[in-house]
């Protein structure tokens, strides 16, 4: 019986298409056949091809194994080292007073460069920490700006698009 995977948004299953092709690239690169590669795995050839297409149901080990046959695994160093979104929300929790604001911002922002959001970082932990909702505008500026949204920002989002009248044409 095949096992289901979880299904990915168009522009992840592209993502990780192009990651395939760039194995498969590496592997035609060093003149090595997939059989070859698929046994220094220890997969199976249709394992590898599955990877090569992209296959989301192929596991991250097997990803993993294929890049050690390559010579590739220090590349997975690389995956998630920068994370600005994730230090955005991080320094939005940041207390706002004096000198250790900076400090701390300056240490957990080295080598990365964040967009500026429309609406102020202590606007939105004040409102996150007070729970008042951002009015649609705001929220799709923020999103935008951000690049990321909480719950209620996509409620409010969603909220906003229903009570607006659609137009005819």
């Amino acid at each position: 019986m095949a096992k289901t995977s979880s299904p990915l948004l168009p522009t992840t299953a592209a993502l990780l298409r192009q990651f395939g092709d760039r194995l498969r690239l590496a592997r035609l690169r060093r003149r090595l056949t997939a059989k070859q590669v698929s046994e220094r795995a220890g997969m199976a050839v249709m394992t590898l091809r599955g990877l090569e297409r992209g296959g989301p149901g192929v596991t991250m080990g097997a990803y993993l194994a294929v890049m050690q046959v390559l010579g590739m695994e220090k590349d997975l160093n690389l995956l998630g080292k920068a994370d600005p979104q994730g230090r955005e929300m991080q320094d939005a929790r940041l207390p706002a007073s004096g000198r250790n604001q900076a400090r701390s911002r300056a240490v957990l922002s080295v080598g990365t460069s964040l967009p500026k959001p429309s609406i102020s970082v202590a606007d939105a932990t004040a409102r996150a920490n007070k729970k008042q909702p951002m009015s649609g505008k705001t929220a799709a500026k923020w999103v935008e700006k951000g690049g990321f949204a909480s719950s209620e920002t996509l409620a409010t989002l969603i909220n906003s698009a229903r009570s607006t009248p659609k137009k005819r044409r």
